[in-house]
């Protein structure tokens, strides 16, 4: 308690240095050694008395010492944590002392700075990453998607998506993020396409009606190609977003079939119909014509579509049982002969027809690549 005393005497003459040398020893001593009580309480006393000084360079030393600690004076952490952000920052990203709901009430009420310090810290709960996606600037959302402790929710991602998806920024970070739930990918599509639409570039070069087009059939083709990546598990969600918005079409269920998506295609007819999944895979892997045709009946596709959709899924349970070898550029063409072939004229023809030539450009070129590389 004598050393506490002259130090108060002390700091008031000593320079910069000496005092945030001394300051630094100080906290390191209460939180590291065996102080008595009195001791210890005279040590709080002149570390509360440092959070006044006018040098930032004695108050970071103090928050270096003990940012880290669970034993730290918490009154002196909350300070130490609302100081200016060179010293706030080495607080609010180590130590152990901020509880969630102080910390979400940082990001509520602090600045950019501080929320990108606290999306950093090693850990990230759930409940401070939901904070931080419905309230936090698009910069601290970039730095918690990049932060592998944070606890992030599908609501949250969604959040994110929905908030900050148009940002460059934000958007490479969800992208890049492996835990992204697939209806927040198709998000994403459908914001770069609207984004790109309305470019000046694109107007000029397309016209408005002809950038609509061709963004809608872009985000179609990038759904399929999406929904290989996507988990079975996760296929109920991307349904549901995508009937919300519009886009659960028969046209987009036959370019799935079409592609081999099984498992998704029958997912999307549970949702449809109402029937349980369990009939609904049985009759996909084995189920006789008459029965999927009121399978297909009662998921609202269109008699027309039957036949198409039929043709594709033999072709694909035969590929499946190891009979057969083919690809989407073979169903698609077997899908078209299915309506009369290539002179056939109608939209379900021509949505088969089109299906058929990317298949036949993506092969290729992949062919042309291989070649090149060879």
């Amino acid at each position: 308690m004598i050393v506490v005393s002259h130090f108060l005497k002390w700091i008031y003459t000593a320079r910069v240095s000496e005092r945030a040398a001394a300051a630094s020893a100080l906290a390191r001593a209460y939180v590291d050694a065996e102080l008595p009580f009195e001791d210890r309480c005279a040590a709080e006393a002149a570390l509360t008395l440092l959070l006044d000084d006018a040098s930032s360079k004695v108050r970071l030393a103090v928050a270096e010492a003990l940012s880290m600690s669970h034993h730290a004076p918490p009154q002196i952490i909350s300070a130490l944590a609302s100081d200016q952000p060179e010293v706030a920052g080495v607080v609010l990203t180590r130590s152990p002392l901020l509880t969630d709901a102080d910390l979400i009430n940082r990001v509520a009420s602090g600045a950019k700075a501080t929320q990108k310090l606290i999306a950093d810290r090693p850990v990230v709960s759930m409940a401070l990453s939901a904070a931080i996606a419905e309230i936090g600037e698009a910069e601290a959302c970039a730095v918690l998607l990049a932060n592998s402790g944070a606890d992030i929710a599908s609501l949250s991602f969604r959040r994110m998506a929905e908030r900050h998806g148009h940002l460059p920024l934000v958007r490479e970070a969800l992208i890049s993020d492996a835990r992204l739930p697939a209806d927040c990918r198709h998000m994403l599509l459908v914001k770069l396409g609207e984004m790109l639409k309305t470019s000046p570039l694109v107007m000029a070069l397309m016209g408005a009606a002809r950038a609509d087009r061709v963004m809608r059939d872009a985000c179609v083709k990038a759904c399929v190609t999406l929904i290989e990546g996507t988990r079975q598990e996760e296929h109920a969600a991307l349904i549901e977003h995508l009937r919300l918005r519009g886009d659960l079409t028969a046209s987009f269920l036959i370019r799935t079939i079409a592609h081999g998506k099984v498992d998704f295609f029958g997912s999307a007819l549970v949702a449809l119909s109402q029937q349980s999944a369990q009939r609904v895979r049985a009759l996909l892997a084995g189920g006789h014509d008459v029965a999927l045709q009121a399978l297909f009946r009662s998921a609202g596709l269109a008699a027309a579509t039957h036949a198409v959709i039929l043709r594709a899924l033999k072709i694909w349970r035969e590929v499946a049982n190891g009979k057969r070898v083919a690809g989407v550029q073979e169903v698609s063409w077997l899908m078209l002969k299915e309506l009369g072939g290539e002179a056939t004229q109608g939209e379900l023809a021509g949505l088969v027809r089109s299906i058929h030539l990317d298949a036949l450009r993506e092969n290729a070129r992949g062919h042309a690549l291989a070649i090149a590389a060879a």
